[in-house]
């Protein structure tokens, strides 16, 4: 899916304590309709409470850290991700209201939904007769 011009996509590098981290940028979606924008972002094997949302003026940071539990007795033979960290940043534009934010997180799927700011709803103008 395209993405829409409501938000941009940022550089993924970590902040200053993290630059050298190697980081999974989760695939996302987004969905925009008249009111609003829904992003869908995957982030199978993260947690509820591993999971970190934060928006900074204009600018929405998901991550998350991957918990998978390894029995005491076992490790891991062979591992295609090495990273266990999602990251990935937004710049928000001006039309949408990030202090109403909603965020629902189900199987793995984080679930966005920013509404579009009050002046840049689409509103019908009543006409009077004189």
């Amino acid at each position: 899916m395209s993405q829409s011009n409501a938000v941009t996509n940022q550089d993924a590098r970590g902040d200053v304590t993290d630059r050298n981290a190697i980081q999974l940028t989760p695939p996302v979606d987004v969905v925009e309709d008249n009111t609003g924008i829904t992003l869908y972002a995957d982030m199978p094997g993260v947690p509820k409470d591993q999971l970190n949302l934060n928006v900074e003026g204009d600018v929405l940071s998901i991550e998350g850290t991957v918990s998978i539990a390894m029995p005491k007795a076992m490790q891991s033979s062979h591992a295609e991700v090495n990273s266990s960290h999602y990251r990935r940043v937004f710049t928000l534009s001006k039309e949408l209201d990030p202090s109403k934010i909603s965020a629902e997180f189900a199987q793995g799927v984080l679930k966005l939904r920013i509404p579009k700011a009050d002046h840049a709803q689409p509103r019908r103008i009543e006409v009077r007769a004189n």
